[in-house]
């Protein structure tokens, strides 16, 4: 190596070592980019592989054999990003899967959800990569939507939260990336849908939860598929630029969703967006000509490259510990951590007495146990699309019920015939019925219909040399094979998946609720899903009903253990399930174009005056628990809520506390604060709350707006709890 390229290898580990000493990342960035050659920039502005070959790759299971690099040049030792997504877990090789996102809303714990987020960062660097692609904080706005499981709930609030404590975990080890900006909410028009929305509903529904993220200081951000407003996400310059920059001041860097997320190499650049991923494709093609027809120039180039490389350098003494030893991946320690978080997601929706007894928690004298149902024995861990984690094991429900009860006779029957099951069920003690959905149900859509209009953004063919140096590199390193619970069961591709076509149960599980009910009057239904399910015709019947979401690689047990009592339920509902779909906005999961307006989930409802079936953080506990008292105090910065919650039942508990508010008389009411209290039997618990002042703030004319006056807030334990306490409050 001559002197000249020894000393450009070493530009990067020079401005780490500037970085570390004080200097400005963003000079330093800038000094690097200076360095570049014109190829060398425009290499950084899409993904460093090959579009055809890595398609391909893709196809044969490659998203959970490498990581996806951007931004790499080699000549001056830039390392560039290496790309893993999520959010359920790390899904390059096998790996830990944690219960999907909506089952953790369901916890309301932003602190079990960074110790979450600080788990998967580890596994995320014992693979090799150092940028996590899964804090989705994009609203529940229909249950039906496709994507509903990678997401915490309907609420802009409490999404923002645990985003941000997913964020903050993970960021203790690597980078995090927050998708999918802005108001993404359906799949299987994802490609192709127009979102219309005012500018109050997009700030006060659809962006505060990123606004939250990034403030958190997140690295990353990804465009979303669908436009807002006429223009598609990847190259929206009112979002990528003057909110996300300008308004926000985020100072990371912006990514585009995969393949189809941006139309035009130089508006995308324009507008902010910093890296096409993962392929040589739209900009490879379409940027030198831009640059030479003035359409976009140099220093906006410059501009792209400096965002990432100012990030990577801010992130540098984090990457640069030690990497976790790859043992670290579904380990012990990790795996007490999935089961925990079932544990805590868990929602107990009904449970009425049978003789004078609740059905749950199963009876101590059990003899024989009833498990039904086509889902009680098959791993069922969620989507298939990006998210999709291979996990070592699964347990399922059948499994953790067995082992968790090695006296009782446990019968399983997969309810293929309703009459054959219910004589199974006449013979037992309790049955427990498993129902829901699948990857096949509901998901990420990766299917091709919607998509021909997208036939011209394919690029031409793949540059030979990028192309043989991908396959010299798949050649040298495959990466893992998928562990012994997915060889032989499916394709190691993605799912087709998509938005629910219903929000009812099949007509197969119905049928088999309704025989069991009828055999066994102690049936427990077990309800697996990424969101919400109507339970009209059903429910009725069936006295135990919780919902276990898709409970991750240690659902099963986690489910025992809230069945048999050894760990009390305490997840709350995230959102609303309503008695009627037509409750909801409408949903046209074909649709060209879309209007998005402030009124979904539990606001609508309470605006039409409908009655929810199971309203917004609604759960059920084994004891007996209510709102003892509730006081607010001014402090600096807003108002704090004190609130007191009794158990007068024999079990401890965990119960939450919501507090909801009106920023004036003409707004929808919005929730302010959440908290959990941990209440010993026949004890109280005090749970503090703020109330920051910007949460009582206005979206008017482009500005956030503090109307002064008299307001009342009010504390209770879900959305329309009877005993919930009123206050009032000034704002001056």
């Amino acid at each position: 190596m001559s002197a000249v390229a020894a000393a450009d290898a070493r530009r990067y580990e020079e401005a780490v070592a500037a970085v570390a000493g004080g200097a400005d990342p963003r000079a330093e960035a800038a000094a690097l980019v200076a360095a570049m050659t014109e190829d060398e920039r425009l290499g950084c502005l899409d993904g460093d592989l090959p579009f055809w070959a890595g398609l391909t790759h893709l196809g044969q299971g490659g998203y959970h054999r490498k990581t996806f690099p951007a931004a790499a040049v080699p000549r001056l030792g830039v390392p560039g990003i290496h790309f893993s997504d999520g959010p359920r877990g790390v899904v390059i090789g096998p790996a830990t899967a944690f219960p999907v996102s909506m089952a953790r809303g369901a916890s309301w714990d932003p602190d079990l959800e960074e110790r979450i987020g600080e788990a998967i960062g580890r596994e995320l660097r014992a693979v090799g990569a150092d940028l996590f692609g899964g804090v989705c904080v994009n609203v529940l706005r229909h249950p039906a939507w496709g994507r509903a499981q990678e997401t915490y709930g309907e609420d802009p609030l409490p999404v923002g939260e645990l985003g941000a404590a997913l964020a903050r975990g993970v960021q203790r080890h690597a980078m995090a990336c927050v998708k999918h900006f802005a108001a993404n909410s359906m799949e299987n028009a994802r490609f192709k849908v127009d979102v219309e929305v005012d500018d109050t509903s997009l700030h006060e529904v659809f962006l505060p939860h990123f606004r939250r993220v990034v403030d958190e200081g997140v690295a990353c951000v990804m465009s979303a598929y669908n436009a807002v407003n006429g223009e598609w996400c990847g190259q929206h310059a009112g979002l990528l630029t003057g909110v996300l920059r300008d308004e926000w001041g985020f100072d990371g860097f912006v990514i585009s969703d995969w393949i189809f997320g941006l139309r035009d190499a130089a508006p995308s650049l324009a507008a902010g967006l910093d890296v096409e991923m993962p392929y040589r494709m739209i900009r490879a093609g379409g940027l030198p000509a831009a640059l030479e027809a003035g359409e976009v120039t140099w220093g906006q180039v410059d501009r792209a490259v400096e965002n990432v490389l100012a990030t990577r350098l801010r992130f540098e003494e984090v990457l640069r510990r030690e990497r976790p030893d790859p043992g670290v991946l579904a380990g012990e320690e990790h795996r007490a951590l999935a089961r925990e978080a079932a544990q805590a997601s868990i929602v107990l929706l009904r449970n009425e007495p049978v003789d004078g007894v609740a059905v749950l928690p199963l009876p101590a004298d059990l003899d024989t146990l009833a498990v039904l149902g086509r889902l009680a024995d098959v791993p069922n861990l969620g989507d298939g699309g990006s998210s999709d984690v291979w996990a070592p094991t699964v347990v399922t429900p059948l499994a953790g019920l067995t082992e968790a009860l090695p006296g009782v006779e446990v019968v399983h029957d997969a309810g293929l015939d309703p009459e054959a099951a219910a004589v199974v069920a006449a013979a037992a003690d309790v049955a427990v019925v498993v129902v829901g959905y699948t990857r096949a149900d509901e998901g990420e859509f990766i299917g091709t219909e919607g998509t021909a209009h997208l036939g011209a953004l394919f690029p031409g063919p793949d540059d030979p040399d990028l192309a043989d140096a991908f396959a010299a590199d798949l050649a040298a390193d495959p990466g893992p094979e998928p562990p012994a619970s997915r060889q032989g069961v499916e394709d190691q591709g993605f799912a087709e998946g998509g938005d629910r076509a219903s929000l009812r149960l099949s007509g197969e599980d119905e049928a088999l609720l309704a025989a069991v009910a009828v055999a066994n009057p102690r049936t427990v239904a077990v309800v697996v899903a990424g969101s919400a399910v109507l339970v009209e015709g059903w429910i009725d019947a069936v006295p135990a009903v919780v919902q276990a979401w898709y409970g991750g690689m240690e659902g099963g047990h986690a489910l025992a253990d809230v069945l048999l009592g050894r760990v009390e339920p305490r997840g709350r509902l995230p959102f609303t399930v309503p008695t009627d779909e037509a409750h909801l906005p409408p949903f046209d999961r074909d649709a060209d174009a879309v209007t998005y307006d402030q009124w979904h989930g539990w606001w609508r409802l309470l605006r039409d005056g409908h009655r929810p079936r199971f309203p917004f953080g609604f759960g059920l506990a084994y004891t007996d628990l209510g709102l003892a008292d509730a006081s607010v105090a001014e402090v600096d910065d807003g108002w704090e809520v004190s609130a007191l919650v009794a158990n007068t039942g024999d079990r401890p508990a965990d119960d939450l506390v919501l507090v909801h508010g009106r920023a004036d008389e003409g707004d929808r009411a919005r929730l302010l604060a959440f908290g959990r209290a941990a209440v010993l039997a026949g004890s109280s618990a005090e749970v503090r709350l703020s109330v920051p002042r910007n949460r009582l703030a206005r979206r008017v004319d482009g500005a956030w707006v503090l109307t002064p006056g008299e307001r009342e807030l009010v504390v209770g334990r879900h959305l329309g709890d009877p005993g919930a306490r009123r206050l009032r409050i000034e704002i001056r």
